[in-house]
């Protein structure tokens, strides 16, 4: 009778050989360990061209309700093809970012105030009363590709009046980041998310109007072979919110968002007093995850729609290969130039391309 034993051997594939029976000469199986596929949620996982794009369109023209001229202004302000043209200039973390850039590039037109320091970041937001927009109302009537002609003429712009109603968070004077969060929440869930009553939006949040991007079969698949994450620069709870709505949460191993940089960030700050950003294009969420679920794999890549997200993968430690998706672009081509610019490795404009690159 035969001797059995099993041992464990390095293979050529980077995987390892499990070996049974000497008798069977040496019959082999080899096991490929699982890559890691990580990715974005938003225009990766998540369509948010009328939740998230709509909602910055919408809180730059609330935000001018109640200057001198405000009836000019057309609605809405610019178009989402514009807007999402800034935003794949890089650098904008988060939507907050986004639409506080939009205004600062917006106000070079405006008659502001000459002490911005008066009134503005007042939860009332009185001091836009002092502010004169006829000259925006021109331009914008004018232009229609509004946002990226003042982006060519300024560049990166940061307006005083704009900077001082962006500071501090939700509860404490931040009337942009504030009027943002009503819309794109609604009334109950803002309200249960902050313990504040809203001011600005009633009734239902343009959250709702997400739509999955991905079929659920192809991450059902993908879950069985291989280890699935998510990195967010969204808050936790508006991560979670659709994990749920759409029964998402089964195939992801784990998921890191905002909440995860920001409790660094104050981290660090504690020790250095230095403050620093670890939202991408800082590749600090992809290289969090194998920290927390072990090197278990082989092969890593990021699935995002921005040029940051891209030139995240390339610079992590933990070696991911960059794949840019299109499927939620209003203008494909040139966000393909975009991302293939910022070091992506593969494109795809539909998912049935995955499984041929993941392999």
């Amino acid at each position: 009778m035969g001797i059995i034993f099993i041992f464990v051997a390095p293979s050529q594939a980077g995987g390892f050989v499990k070996r049974q029976d000497a008798g069977a000469r040496g019959n082999r199986k080899v096991m490929q360990l699982p890559k890691l596929i990580v990715f974005d949620m938003d225009g990766v996982l998540i369509d948010v061209s009328r939740s998230y794009r709509e909602t910055a369109r919408r809180t730059a023209r609330l935000f001018f309700r109640g200057a001198q001229g405000f009836e000019k202004l057309p609605d809405p302000l610019f178009s989402l093809t514009d807007l999402a043209a800034l935003k794949q200039t890089g650098g904008l973390n988060n939507d907050w970012d986004l639409v506080s850039q939009a205004l600062s590039l917006l106000f070079a037109l405006v008659k502001a105030p000459a002490n911005p320091e008066a009134r503005a970041g007042s939860i009332l937001h009185e001091g836009i009363r002092d502010c004169d927009v006829s000259d925006l109302a021109a331009f914008l009537s004018s232009s229609p590709n509004a946002l990226m002609d003042l982006w060519r003429r300024y560049g990166r712009r940061k307006d005083p009046f704009v900077a001082k109603c962006y500071q501090g968070d939700v509860g404490d004077g931040n009337v942009i980041k504030r009027i943002f969060q009503e819309i794109y929440l609604g009334e109950s869930l803002f309200r249960a998310i902050y313990n504040l009553e809203p001011v600005y939006r009633q009734g239902g949040g343009l959250i709702d109007q997400e739509v999955l991007l991905i079929d659920r079969a192809i991450l059902k698949e993908l879950s069985l072979k291989h280890i699935l994450a998510v990195a967010t620069g969204r808050p936790r709870a508006e991560a979670d919110y659709p994990l749920d709505r759409f029964t998402l949460r089964e195939y992801f191993r784990l998921v890191v968002t905002l909440d995860d940089c920001t409790g660094e960030e104050e981290r660090l700050f504690r020790e250095s007093g230095e403050r620093i950003s670890l939202s991408k294009p800082d590749p600090f969420l992809l290289d969090l995850i194998p920290r927390l679920i072990g090197d278990q794999f082989q092969g890593c890549y990021y699935l995002g729609d921005m040029p940051d997200d891209m030139l995240a993968a390339a610079s992590s430690k933990t070696g991911y290969r960059g794949v840019g998706v299109l499927l939620s672009s209003p203008d494909r081509e040139g966000l393909r130039e975009g991302l293939l610019q910022a070091g992506a490795d593969f494109i795809i404009d539909d998912y049935s391309a995955l499984t041929g690159i993941i392999g």
